[in-house]
């Protein structure tokens, strides 16, 4: 075992061999006991301190470790001196250097740990961060109705994002969440039904990205249903809103009449496209992407729709000529009876469909009060009061129930179940019978009484 004083002049003399040697520190009075040098057979020189600490509970016996200080170069002989006092004053004490410095280390990454943690969960995960990366997921993940991506969009933007601003999604919880909904009136339910349902949307798939635990939502309790409406307008009720939808600005009048004769949802109406339209065979098929339940509808279109369309036609065309002339182009022989193959037939910019729906609403409202002096204005009804008041007065026309469900294109009652599997009928010339008697029963209720000749779908059979 070599010996030496580990000097500047020792460790410079000091030659690489076949193998590794250790020269030790042997320098009198300032020798510190396992001081050495590695020497390493590339010529590299590393100093290091052994040192033995007697195991736990095992005084007797005791296990020899080496601490490396540093490379000579980055160190002098007597900085590694120095250091090799201090591991030997900390042996003596009974701490092993070595653990230290892998509790340091350990700490240190602890530490590095806990800071990317930290900005992870404030950049990251954020929720406003989160957020918008939900709403792709929801819209293109797979194919949802416009409906449900817009109320999604809602939710979000109007109901979560304005509280939940700031705060890592890990760390959002039932007590963030529960004044959310209780701050949402309680005349509308259906919207806190709304705000939880969309929510709990977003904190599955957070969990199931790994990005948090648990959905805070599961533990917690559904709000209540809206109560069921039954609100059904009478005839003249029901001729008041027609007669008000001609005030209206266009396109919004003819999406309420479109909505009282076809009988079909206000989202599936208002982004109603010219390419689901057939004026050849009167038909407008609702594609299952749009359609509520996922399935395909096909609505037959009487007389009085084909009509109302027929006018969007024309209104477009001459729409279209104004923007030719102005551009210096030639226009189209006018044609109500030629429809647009694409665009929307609802639509005031050209590009989508109408919205500002509640706004319209609002002036079709004002316009009947105005119209109703003696009556007042007609209270307590929405739109969706159209599609349940075509349904009811179908039973008063004699249109068989599945028919009705078949026309609202329901999937329940006798197209349900079992029923549902081997009743493949597609009700089409049903459908179409329904549809058209109920279009000239609307006719008959804007005429004096004398004027009419509307009969039951029933009666009309019995007769011929």
């Amino acid at each position: 075992m070599a010996k030496a004083p580990i000097t500047k002049r020792t460790v410079d003399a000091a030659k690489a061999e076949q193998a590794e040697y250790v020269i030790w520190d042997d320098g009198g009075k300032e020798t510190v006991k396992g001081f050495g040098l590695k020497v390493t057979p590339s010529g590299g020189k590393v100093y290091l301190f052994q040192y033995r600490l007697a195991r736990p509970g095992m005084a007797d016996k005791t296990t020899p470790r080496k601490y490396t200080i540093g490379k000579h170069g980055s160190l002098t002989p007597d900085q590694a001196r120095t250091r090799a006092k201090e591991l030997a004053a900390m042996v003596e004490q009974g701490i092993d250097p070595r653990q230290t410095e892998l509790d340091a280390i350990a700490a240190k990454d602890e530490a590095k740990r806990q800071a990317e943690a930290k900005a992870k969960l404030e950049g990251e995960l954020s929720f406003e961060r989160m957020a918008p990366t939900f709403l792709d997921w929801y819209e293109n993940e797979k194919e949802r109705r416009p409906s449900s991506v817009a109320l999604a969009r809602l939710v979000v933007n109007n109901y979560l994002l304005p509280k939940l601003t700031g705060r890592p999604l890990p760390h959002i919880t039932r007590a963030d969440l529960q004044p959310i909904l209780d701050g949402i009136p309680t005349a509308k339910r259906g919207m806190r039904r709304a705000v939880f349902a969309y929510a709990s949307i977003l904190f599955s798939w957070a969990h199931k990205r790994g990005d948090i635990d648990a959905n805070p939502l599961l533990a917690m309790a559904k709000p209540e249903a809206p109560k069921a409406r039954d609100r059904v307008l009478t005839d003249p009720e029901l001729a008041a809103v027609w007669n008000a939808s001609r005030a209206s600005a266009n396109p919004f009048g003819q999406f309420f009449r479109l909505l009282i004769l076809t009988g079909q949802r206000r989202s599936e109406v208002a982004a109603m496209g010219w390419a689901e339209l057939d004026r050849a065979s009167a038909t407008w098929i609702i594609p299952a992407t749009r359609a509520k339940n996922g399935v395909a509808h096909l609505v037959p279109l009487a007389p009085a729709v084909v009509a109302e369309l027929d006018a969007l036609a024309l209104a477009a065309q001459v729409k279209a000529n104004a923007k030719a002339e102005k551009d210096g182009a030639q226009g189209v022989e006018l044609d109500a009876k030629r429809w647009p193959k694409a665009s929307f037939v609802l639509t005031t910019t050209g590009l989508t469909p109408i919205s500002g729906i509640t706004k319209a609403k609002l002036a079709l409202d004002a316009a009947m009060a105005t119209a109703r002096k003696e009556e007042g204005p007609l209270d307590g009804w929405r739109i969706h009061d159209l599609r349940r008041t075509m349904a009811t007065s179908f039973q008063r026309l004699g249109v068989r129930f599945e028919v009705t469900e078949a026309t609202l294109n329901h999937i329940s009652g006798a197209k349900g179940g079992v029923a549902g599997i081997y009743q493949k009928h597609d009700w089409a010339e049903e459908k179409r019978t329904a549809l058209e008697a109920w279009a000239r029963h609307v006719d008959a209720i804007l005429k004096p009484a004398e004027e009419t000749n509307v009969v039951p779908i029933s009666t009309a059979k019995q007769s011929a």
